[in-house]
């Protein structure tokens, strides 16, 4: 047992099962997880296994060996690094006398905290909710141990873990509402379609540095603080690119380790946003030690939504942390967004993948064709303006939609 003991906050000892190495580095992170929960770490307590134990996730002895820790220590909370069932729940807690939150309970009482738009506490309950519902059985009454503290953070405790029928009412009034905001997000999607505005969407593991760029790229001001899941609601901004081209950017929910598949399932509105992205810019911690590990993560995540296959630049974040800063090369840039590195960088790359078709063409706009002039302005990279009595002949960088829209005023 390691002892990392401190006598504020809720006080809370991880326990896990190593059955491979990414077991180690998993624990390692449940630990942020409780922090950011709010607990205080106390200690941690692993067992090596071949597999995990059906009926106390951990066996008797290491079961004796956590409740006397916790006797000593006065602990208020056990956090499991696994997801587990109703009967491993009553029977760690009847040994212990003390609440037991599992993983994937640990990450929705995250996101409950973080949710901030109604959509998003929407998404968490309905979340919470079909996590609970299939754990009735094994916990029983038992759920009135839990009182007040991390787990305890969504819907209310005292009738919904007793009524059954209530919650299955529940999760289809919840679900009924996501499928109302999910046609909105769809109207929108589709407007952004007609005034043909690209729209990149930012992904990465939790605590890349996605929030922080999005504020250096769009001058603005969502929530960002070096925390897992530090912004949970997805945030859409106008960039204007260097070629004078606009696109839409969105910034969504951070991935992770053994992410809750309900929780996957019921933010699929919002994730859907990256099947309709044209470019997906995967933001990296270069720092991070388990570097490679966290990328197959979000690229697991990308190939389960079916969007694998989509143009995406890699954006190694934090490299001023590096000894040297590695070049730039195809889809790969390496930035700073703390920092503000390489960043124009990074912008002209945006533009290169969200407008790779560009052509340069000559335009003849009569005056009385004010509103194509103004179009093309708007939309492409004017290199060349000359005036005459009829109207304005222009050379512009454009992409093929802008060619196509304007194709009865090209000269050459």
């Amino acid at each position: 047992m390691d002892n990392k003991i401190n006598d504020s906050k809720e006080k809370a000892v991880l326990v896990g099962v190593l059955i491979d190495d990414d077991d180690r580095e998993s624990i390692e992170e449940l630990e942020e997880l409780a922090n950011t929960a709010g607990a205080e770490v106390v200690g941690v307590m692993t067992q090596s296994r071949t597999n995990i134990d059906r009926t106390s996730y951990i066996g008797k002895g290491k079961l004796m060996e956590l409740k006397e820790f916790i006797e000593n220590n006065d602990v208020d909370v056990i956090i499991v690094n696994d997801e587990l069932t109703g009967i491993q729940i009553k029977n760690i807690e009847d040994v212990t006398n003390v609440k037991v939150i599992d993983r994937t309970g640990l990450i929705l009482d995250i996101f409950a905290k973080r949710a901030k738009s109604a959509e998003g506490m929407l998404q968490v309950e309905l979340a919470q909710l079909k996590y609970r519902l299939p754990r009735l059985q094994g916990i029983g009454n038992d759920l009135s141990r839990l009182g007040g503290g991390i787990g305890t953070r969504g819907p209310g405790e005292t009738k919904l873990e007793t009524d059954r029928r209530h919650i299955k009412e529940r999760i289809r009034a919840i679900e009924g509402k996501i499928d109302d905001l999910r046609r909105h997000r769809e109207l929108l999607r589709e407007r952004r379609r007609k005034n043909e505005i690209p729209v990149v969407a930012i992904i990465g593991y939790t605590n890349a540095g996605k929030s922080t760029l999005m504020n250096v790229l769009t001058n603005s001001s969502v929530y960002a603080e070096d925390k897992l899941f530090a912004t949970l609601d997805p945030t859409a901004r106008k960039l204007v690119l260097p070629s004078g081209r606009e696109i839409v950017l969105i910034d969504t929910v951070g991935f992770i380790r053994k992410l809750p598949h309900d929780l996957v399932e019921a933010f699929k509105s919002t994730l859907e946003e990256l099947k309709y992205a044209d470019v997906l810019l995967h933001v990296i911690d270069i720092s991070a030690k388990d570097v490679m590990h966290k990328i197959g993560v979000v690229e697991s995540v990308l190939k389960d939504l079916d969007v694998i296959d989509k143009p995406k630049i890699n954006v190694y974040n934090k490299s001023d942390l590096l000894d040297k800063i590695p070049e730039n090369k195809g889809d790969n840039v390496y930035i700073s967004a703390k920092e503000r590195i390489g960043i124009d960088e990074l912008l002209e790359t945006i533009d290169r993948f969200t407008y790779s078709d560009l052509s340069v063409l000559d335009f003849y706009f009569a005056y009385a064709n004010n509103d194509e002039y103004l179009f093309l302005k708007k939309n492409s990279k004017i290199l060349k303006e000359e005036y005459d009595e009829k109207g304005i002949k222009i050379r512009a960088q454009v992409s093929a939609m802008e060619k196509n829209v304007l194709r009865d005023f090209i000269i050459s």
